[in-house]
């Protein structure tokens, strides 16, 4: 099979040896004789595999005592709900700042339990930048990010300061750089950006902040009955736990997030530095904002399109056609992507400047 560049928005790439211990333990897990899915998510085999992955979090993002780390279902989206009724009292109001898609699905969650006030916005340019300059209201129960926008291509360099806690949906940048958890009342995401396969969500929350809202949560969205019960208090999704808990191992053996930060900076350098030179493509995100994780562009001169399809797809590349919110290309590129697999899409926006 030949190599094939994996720049895919999600579910996101990952390193040939975690798929290759993955894959081995659908056939048995290590000695037990026993396939890691037909397994007891209640047996020690699996719970150690929880209590790695869990840890593996807290090691490589230096998170401070007083905060619990979770392996849960339902992905992000459910994430904005369950955010919103841990964080917001009844009768509540939170502030949100709308940076795209996914921003907006919070917003309109958050929006069934109570008032959401949308302190800043890039929608007017169809947020190809990140809003700056707000202010945060004090008379909010909290106010909620998105770190990262997958669709177009933006990134928060610094966190706003806030007198009131702060959530933060980081599913699309999550160990891609150093991240102050203390400044966090509530940190999580899907696992499928730049962890692991779907199927998991990570929530990583400060102790003292549950319990406060005065209402009534259902079992399965409670913060607090999930702590209580080491995320086990339903059956997890024992796969993907067990291949976010691989992908953090080779993280670790890579250097760690300090390593995995230089890398990507290093792959966005490079393409970025393509698109700025080559005449033939523009970017399409205010430049202090690009994110690292998935680069946004589109060519200047349509008519190329079926040429630029023809050689990206010969060369092996899958995974760029950019979102129908922007149009053009996104090219991301995930902890696991390496270098070489930037420097062939480099090469062939090169190829197709020489031919045009």
């Amino acid at each position: 099979m030949s190599k094939v560049h994996n720049f895919s928005a999600g579910p996101c790439i990952l390193p040939p040896e975690v798929l290759s211990k993955a894959s081995q333990s659908v056939i048995e897990l290590g000695n037990h004789g026993l396939s890691l899915i037909e397994m007891s998510h209640r047996s020690a085999p699996f719970v150690e595999i929880m209590e790695k992955a869990r840890n593996h979090v807290k090691e490589l993002l230096n998170v401070p005592d007083g905060y619990t780390v979770l392996f849960l279902q339902g992905g992000a989206s459910l994430g904005f709900y369950i955010s919103a009724m841990n964080f917001m009292k009844e009768g509540g109001k939170a502030a949100y700042v709308d940076t795209g898609s996914w921003s907006n699905k919070a917003i309109k969650e958050a929006k069934l339990l109570g008032d959401v006030d949308v302190v800043a916005s890039s929608e007017e340019s169809n947020f190809n930048y990140i809003p700056k300059g707000y202010t945060v209201p004090s008379d909010v129960d909290y106010l909620h990010l998105t770190s990262n926008n997958t669709i177009f291509g933006t990134q928060i360099k610094e966190f706003p300061q806030s007198s009131v806690p702060v959530i933060c949906d980081m599913s699309s940048d999550i160990f891609s750089k150093p991240v102050n958890v203390s400044d966090f009342a509530l940190i999580y995401g899907g696992a499928q950006k730049n962890m692991g396969p779907a199927g998991t969500t990570f929530y990583i929350v400060k102790d003292e902040l549950l319990g406060k809202t005065g209402r009534k949560i259902p079992s399965m969205l409670n913060l607090e009955v999930h702590k209580s019960k080491d995320s086990m208090f339903n059956t997890p999704p024992v796969f993907p736990v067990y291949v976010s808990m691989l992908m953090m191992e080779w993280m670790m053996e890579q250097g760690g997030v300090p390593e995995m930060e230089r890398r990507n900076n290093a792959k966005a350098e490079l393409l970025y530095g393509e698109i700025d030179r080559n005449p033939l493509f523009k970017g399409t995100t205010a430049v202090e904002d690009r994110s690292p994780m998935n680069a946004t562009f589109v060519l200047t001169n349509e008519s190329l399109k079926g040429e630029f399809d023809t050689m990206w797809n010969a060369a092996g590349i899958s995974g760029i056609k950019g979102h129908r919110s922007v149009g053009g290309y996104r090219a991301s590129m995930y902890n696991a992507l390496p270098l070489e697999s930037v420097q062939v899409l480099v090469d062939v926006m090169q190829e197709l400047e020489r031919k045009a």
